[in-house]
């Protein structure tokens, strides 16, 4: 699965001008230009569901700009929503050492799309805490609007997948008794893409592995095969109390191994690279800097 080549939609700019288009080896075939009037954004083909519509349409295409000229953009900048998942991992589970079995249900929280910059770009530690933490993921990216939507279709919902790096400032969210809303949305304190790969089939996510590194050094390495609650009970479980619609994003959970679970806790640095990698999806990278 990992030496799998697939198709990869990234949001980008390029001289200044913000587009869209298919990221090959050997260049990037800008079709934002091309559909300019159909698709404004990258947002409007996932609202169409018409991601592999575009893929096939860049296809044969010959490469207009070099890779090391665009700047990468969040692959979706208008999420309707974005659905995290707290514990999905039994070691991670394991990690609160609180005497509780695994959980019946997921735990969920709310992120904004202002706490995430794109790849390659800097996630900042804010003046407010050092407690700047890590923590890589698989997301989904909603194509297809439902509610109630059952477990055996959950995945016909599915447009796309992508990466997060769903930084978080640890000491923020503990500052209320049941919710950790404020120390995940810090502004620029998570990261997500690189691209969009589209949705194929269940092989792409039911086992494959997924690790973060810290300057080289690997932190967090498991598969999600382990996850509590799979990719298709999310999307049925969320889709019970929310209609998902196109574009909105779920940050499916991360496995052990974030820096506030080292003994002394491990915190980012200005200048530390993270970067989360997994099979088919690629690799997030993005440097820590210090919000001024």
């Amino acid at each position: 699965m990992g030496n799998v080549t697939r198709p990869r939609v990234a949001s980008f700019t390029y001289q200044g001008r913000h587009s869209y288009g298919l990221i090959t080896d050997q260049g990037v075939v800008d079709l934002g230009q091309q559909f300019a009037d159909r698709w404004p954004t990258l947002d409007d083909v996932v609202a169409d569901d018409c991601l592999d519509q575009l893929v096939e349409a860049g296809s044969n295409a010959t490469p207009d700009i070099a890779l090391a000229d665009i700047e990468y953009q969040l692959p979706i900048a208008r999420p309707g929503k974005i659905i995290c998942v707290g514990v999905n991992y039994p070691n991670r589970n394991a990690e609160y050492k609180d005497g509780q079995a695994q959980p019946d249900y997921p735990s969920l929280f709310i992120r904004f799309p202002e706490s995430f910059v794109g790849h390659e770009k800097l996630i900042m530690r804010p003046p407010e805490s050092e407690q700047l933490d890590y923590e890589g993921e698989v997301v989904l990216i909603i194509g297809k609007e439902g509610r109630r939507i059952p477990r055996e279709d959950a995945l016909d919902h599915v447009s796309a997948l992508t990466l997060a790096n769903e930084g978080t400032i640890r000491d923020w969210v503990r500052h209320a008794k049941f919710n950790v809303t404020q120390g995940k949305n810090f502004d620029h304190t998570g990261a997500m893409g690189p691209w969009l790969v589209p949705f194929e089939d269940e092989s792409q996510i039911a086992d494959i592995r997924l690790t973060t590194r810290v300057n080289g050094e690997i932190r967090q390495d498991d598969r999600t095969i382990h996850m509590m609650f799979d990719f298709r009970y999310l999307i049925n479980y969320i889709s019970t109390f929310t209609t998902l619609k196109p574009g909105d994003v779920i940050v499916a959970g991360t496995p052990t191994g974030a820096g506030a679970r080292f003994d002394p806790p491990v915190w980012l640095k200005p200048g530390d690279r993270v970067e989360v990698e997994a099979d088919g999806l690629g690799t997030l990278a993005c440097t820590v800097g210090d919000e001024q």
